[in-house]
Order: structure tokens, then sequence, then C-alpha cells
């Protein structure tokens, strides 16, 4: 019922910069939360930044100081804007959204498909 679509992947050299979108689409009511999550080969997910309703954003720590996130809470959308990035940034980036829906019922965690960041050196 819920749809989250992710743009904007791609190739950058060190040092460069991507935008990231993702935008939340269905009958919902509210959100949540939305966040950026990645992962590396061979390595397990982590926390990219979160937008919360109730505890606002939290960034991880490797990013800090280099992307920020802004919302378009009209569009349930949210872009983030990576700069200086490095070949570690690199991976499969992957956003999701907690939603309440339209029917006042049903709420979950909905994931996109993701968008590949490389980074060469």
């Amino acid at each position: 019922q819920v749809q989250v679509v992710e743009s904007g992947g791609g190739l950058v050299q060190s040092g460069g910069s991507l935008t990231l979108s993702c935008t939340a689409q269905g009958s919902i009511l509210n959100i949540y939360s939305m966040a950026w999550l990645r992962q590396a080969p061979g390595k397990g997910q982590e926390l990219v930044v979160e937008v919360n309703r109730d505890r606002g954003t939290t960034y991880g720590d490797s990013v800090k100081g280099r992307f920020t996130i802004s919302r378009d809470s009209a569009k349930n959308s949210i872009t983030l804007q990576m700069n200086d990035l490095r070949p570690e940034d690199a991976g499969m980036y992957y956003c999701n959204a907690d939603v309440n829906l339209s029917n006042g019922i049903d709420a979950g965690l909905y994931w996109g498909q993701g968008t590949q960041v490389t980074v060469s050196s």
C-alpha cells in the first residue's frame, strides 16, 4: 500500500558530492520517521541518518559534518546532500519510512529498492 521511491545514486570521485532523494507514496496519514541506511559489500547495514518525529535528526558518526538531510513534509520526502564523499561511503543506500496509513489502523516500516553509490579513489 506504500511505495518508497529513491533516486540520485551514481558514480562520483572521492571528495565529490551526490544528492539522494526519497519519497513515500500511498495512502499515508502521517510519517513517524524516515531514514537512510547503507550497506557495503560484506558488511551489515549502517544508519546514515534518521529524521524522527520525536527525536529529531540523528546522523551516523561516520557522516557527521559531511551529510545534510532536509525534508519536504508536503511531499513526504527527504533529501540527503552528501559532500566530501569517500570510498568508504560506497554501497547500496536504502530509504525507509515508518508510516501510519490513512485507514487509521495499519502502520509499518516500508523500504525502497535501494540506490547504488560508488565513490572512486
